[in-house]
């Protein structure tokens, strides 16, 4: 498992103090009112910033950082990515993953045959779709919904789920 988690991006700057405006890669956006620290990480390496303030505006979270105190300082992080360390999360419910986690794990039927791995997932707005590919290039789309994902193994690295009519 990875030390850090990515929980957004800073894709612009925000005012002349040196705010950056960050797109949230979490279902959560008020998870950033908790941080006291955060990483940053870029071509230039990783660094770790004190948060100061957190605000909200248009599903974008605004962040003023210490040391961070004009647009041009600001506009030297676009792009960066913000990371977490895993250990200081809170534990995670039951039954819910970081995407981080599933990525690469094998898909099996319920009937043992292998679809592939998990390539990526994403957001329809009513559940989560896992893009898994098979070693040809070949996706498989498959709904994050219970009748479809029957079990996620993370110490095996699998995933076993039952296809219903019309998936394939």
């Amino acid at each position: 498992m990875t030390k850090y988690l990515e929980i957004g991006q800073i894709v612009n700057t925000f005012g002349i103090k040196g705010m950056v405006k960050v797109k949230p890669f979490t279902d959560d956006i008020k998870r950033f009112d908790k941080l006291e620290t955060i990483y940053i990480e870029n071509k230039s390496g990783r660094k770790e910033y004190e948060v100061q303030e957190v605000k909200y505006h248009k599903n974008m979270v605004l962040m003023k950082l210490r040391d961070i105190n004009t647009m041009e300082e600001a506009e030297l992080l676009r792009q960066s990515y913000l990371l977490v360390d895993r250990e200081k999360e809170e534990p995670l419910e039951e039954g819910v993953y970081y995407i981080v986690d599933l990525l690469g794990l094998e898909v099996f039927t319920d009937e043992g045959q292998l679809l592939g791995k998990v390539d990526d997932i994403f957001n329809t707005g009513s559940n989560d779709v896992y893009v898994v590919k098979d070693e040809l290039g070949k996706q498989v789309l498959l709904p994050g919904i219970p009748e479809v994902l029957k079990e996620i193994n993370l110490e095996e690295g699998k995933i076993t789920v039952h296809l219903i009519a019309g998936l394939m």
